[in-house]
């Protein structure tokens, strides 16, 4: 869960507290272009208020004027769809095309927000469910792999941190970038075996600071698809020992600081250390998209720019500028709706 749904939680609360009916839509289902993933959330308040979204603007409104005229969130958990016909996405504005499925709940003090909000805010992964026949709420340990489900009866969501960002080196780039990817969802790790710097970490909130020796500490996280490692140090001794041990699992992405030169030095190094060459390759370096950031925090923007794109599946090899063949960029309103399978 990142930054934007814990202030979805926190607003929920507050509007409770203040006695107003607040109603929680979460997007279960997308086909075609959607501009929201699963697992979107936004709370819609009685008098209209809302926070977070489900689509960018496309059917906030009518969420809006149905929760106002007391048609959705009285008892049970409900769920609607937007965008099942050509006619309906053009009734609704949906200049995206595609299709949407948002479960929208009803909340109480039942419906244990607050603690979820407790556990997210720990930093503690979260699995939530919430049975529509009956509208109670469970919460319970997630662990990694847990995804968001459902089936018609029941509604499971995961909630807390679910990305992984090991960071080699505690430097000043290494702040920017930890902080910046604890607001994209990551659990992060800073593994720093130099004392002098150590000063600080503790204070941030979300980063947890490793003494151990980088290649150890690689070894004993267990790196999986979900994880992303990123040597900033510029010391050769710490940052090839994690990546040579990182290049060789599942990691989404791997990188390191340093010129084109350097870190094709790097590749050579890694090889001597039976690194394979297809695993080499998997290494990015120079990390980061080419931005032309010269300050520490223009370099972590480009360097979470391109583990979103590694993430996400984006063919950095094609113009970032071309959007033709993204699934969040709005068609044109003349544009055909997008199937890529029938709502059911």
């Amino acid at each position: 869960m990142n930054s934007i749904d814990v202030e979805v939680l926190r607003n929920a609360i507050d509007w409770q507290d203040r006695g107003h009916r607040v109603t929680l839509g979460t997007v279960v289902r997308t086909w075609g272009s959607a501009p929201r993933p699963r697992g979107s959330l936004m709370v819609i308040r009685d008098d209209g208020q809302v926070a977070g979204s489900l689509s960018g603007g496309c059917i906030e409104d009518d969420l809006i004027a149905r929760v106002a005229r007391g048609e959705i969130g009285a008892q049970l958990p409900m769920v609607t769809t937007y965008g099942a016909t050509a006619e309906e996405a053009q009734r609704f504005g949906l200049p995206c095309g595609g299709t949407v499925q948002v479960v929208l709940e009803p909340l109480s003090a039942a419906s244990q927000l607050r603690e979820l909000l407790s556990a997210v805010e720990g930093h503690r992964l979260v699995v939530r469910r919430l049975d529509m026949r009956t509208g109670v709420v469970q919460l319970g340990e997630a662990v990694d792999g847990d995804t968001l489900r459902f089936d018609g009866h029941l509604l499971v969501t995961v909630h807390g941190p679910r990305l992984r960002l090991l960071i080699i080196g505690g430097g000043q780039l290494s702040r920017y970038l930890a902080a910046m990817a604890v607001m994209l969802d990551y659990r992060v790790t800073v593994c720093e075996p130099r004392a002098e710097y150590h000063e600080g970490w503790a204070a941030m909130e979300g980063v947890t600071l490793s003494r151990t020796t980088p290649d150890d500490l690689v070894l004993a996280m267990h790196l999986e698809a979900n994880s992303a490692v990123v040597a900033l140090t510029h010391d050769t001794k710490l940052d090839d020992l994690a990546l040579m041990e990182a290049l060789r699992t599942p990691a989404f992405y791997v990188g390191a600081l340093g010129s084109r030169r350097n870190n094709d030095a790097r590749r050579e190094r890694l090889l001597q250390f039976e690194v394979s060459h297809e695993e080499s390759a998997r290494l990015r370096g120079p990390v980061g998209l080419r931005l032309g950031g010269l300050t520490p925090p223009e370099i972590a923007v480009a360097i979470v720019a391109e583990m979103t794109a590694v993430r996400r599946g984006i063919d950095l090899a094609a113009p970032l500028a071309d959007w033709s063949g993204s699934l969040t960029a709005c068609l044109t309103a003349a544009s055909p709706p997008i199937r890529t399978s029938p709502p059911g």
